[in-house]
């Protein structure tokens, strides 16, 4: 029997600040690595040649439209393993991946820890810790352009591997909370398109402060630090709902046409004109 080929990918813009430890952690426990680049120009495509990784360069038009693209490149591979561009693998997952790989896996699934840092400049320590889909079968590797968000691949069988990955996920609130508004829009046009009605978006913020402090354990490793973190995290959850509440009630008549259409450049370059609104209180 042949041995089984890993291909991994990442996705980037302008990451230079920490696209190279990602590189790194990929090429540790993969036989080929692909670099989507969604038009950087901050060096990062220099990083991407320094490590002698492939790069395919594609215009930003969500997730989905990129990991497929991914997934196209290492067509020859068995299963595919990804990081996100500000992510990297702790020092003991390259041992667990390459047992990993000893064992035959066949499952279309496998989920790996990711601990979320939150990196303020008074304190840095560890938000929560959650599992995420990372290793795919090559079969099951079936993203579709529409998937724009990262809630993306239908469910399958799954196992969890123990080979953890370090997020930077937060250096600041108000940077992250302008990213996660976008996203909030993009996941309230997605669910609008496929009939999903909107919850309680008053009800989102306390509950997932408290499933981020307490039940995960980020206010023992970040006090007051961390509630303001989870804050932060929480306003993305509140924010999807109460986009789509407005989606349904006649709004952003533009953005649900554009994703009707499969018009998703024209759909990422509303961005700044939807600035004032993503603004606007919940």
């Amino acid at each position: 029997m042949p041995a089984m080929r890993l291909g991994g990918f990442v996705i980037h813009g302008n990451n230079r600040e920490t696209l190279g430890d990602c590189l790194d952690s990929l090429l540790s426990v993969c036989d080929e690595v692909v670099a989507v680049d969604s038009c950087s120009t901050d060096g990062s495509a220099e990083i991407v040649r320094s490590r002698g990784v492939r790069s395919v360069v594609l215009p930003w038009h969500g997730y989905g439209a990129a990991r497929q693209a991914a997934a196209r490149e290492l067509a020859n591979c068995d299963y595919l393993f990804f990081l996100d561009s500000d992510e990297r693998l702790a020092p003991e997952a390259a041992e667990a991946i390459a047992g990993w790989r000893r064992s035959n896996p066949h499952l279309p699934h496998y989920l790996l820890p990711r601990r979320d840092w939150v990196q303020f400049p008074s304190r840095s320590f560890v938000l929560r810790t959650e599992w995420h889909v990372r290793l795919v079968r090559r079969d099951a590797a079936t993203w579709k352009p529409e998937m724009i968000v990262h809630e993306a691949l239908p469910r399958r069988p799954a196992a969890r591997l123990r080979a953890p990955i370090e997020h930077r996920f937060m250096t600041s609130t108000e940077e992250l909370e302008a990213k996660q508004d976008w996203y909030a829009l993009l996941w309230a046009v997605q669910a609008h398109a496929s009939g999903r009605r909107p919850g309680r978006a008053w009800l989102a913020r306390p509950v997932h402060v408290l499933r981020n402090c307490v039940l995960k354990g980020g206010l023992l490793r970040g006090g007051l630090a961390a509630v303001e973190a989870a804050w932060a995290v929480s306003r993305y959850h509140a924010r999807k709902h109460h986009y789509l509440r407005r989606l349904q009630a006649g709004e952003f008549r533009e953005l649900v046409r554009a994703y009707a259409d499969g018009r998703l450049a024209e759909l990422f370059a509303a961005r700044e004109r939807y600035r004032t609104a993503l603004a606007a209180p919940a």
